[in-house]
């Protein structure tokens, strides 16, 4: 990938999902963890997804591994142990569509950990007032969801496909999420370190 020329170009940054592992010994994967740092001394707004959310922790000072339980697959339920200010509902449950094996199971240093679900303890993390990372995909929909466990049944196995797909009966809230991240992004992130 690029990286823009000047990090101040734009006024947030997104790490998505990947196939990838963020402990995979790759180039690429270094070079981004060097990236995330350099946002996070700079107090750039950052949303990380999945691989971003467990990026963004592994590279300050957290720890991603395969959770000892498995695959996370279909839509679990996250409770919010605290509703900030971009929360904007009293509602402490989200419903979020997942797919993932590797946890966050140290948290970056300073994260605060806003949700929880039964499968994954550190599901959303939020660091200082300018980085908010999400295990689960807002991005999916429900056919997405059901395809991915197709794809990947003999590797998750038949209890977790069954109850995954049994778990898209609820449907997901995404649009929630959606405001969320919009409602972060606004918020003013503190005061930048000069380079």
């Amino acid at each position: 990938g690029e990286y823009p020329a000047d990090i101040d170009e734009v006024d947030a940054y997104l790490i998505t999902g990947s196939k990838s592992s963020v402990y995979d010994d790759q180039p690429w994967i270094a070079a981004l963890m060097d990236f995330v740092r350099e946002l996070d001394r700079r107090r750039k707004k950052l949303v990380g997804i999945c691989f971003g959310h467990q990026l963004v922790a592994h590279a300050l000072g957290g720890r991603t591994e395969k959770s000892s339980k498995g695959w996370g697959m279909g839509l679990h339920t996250h409770r919010f142990k605290e509703l900030p200010a971009w929360h904007d509902q009293a509602e402490p449950d989200l419903d979020i569509l997942v797919s993932h094996q590797d946890q966050v199971v140290s948290n970056a240093t300073g994260a605060r950990v806003l949700a929880s679900s039964e499968f994954c303890e550190n599901a959303v993390c939020q660091v200082g007032d300018h980085i908010l990372t999400f295990q689960g995909h807002p991005e999916f929909e429900p056919e997405y969801s059901r395809e991915i466990m197709e794809f990947r049944r003999k590797l998750i196995g038949e209890q977790v496909y069954a109850d995954g797909v049994a778990s898209l009966t609820v449907a997901p809230e995404s649009g929630r999420v959606a405001r969320w991240i919009l409602n972060f992004l606004k918020c003013p992130a503190g005061e930048r370190e000069t380079a």
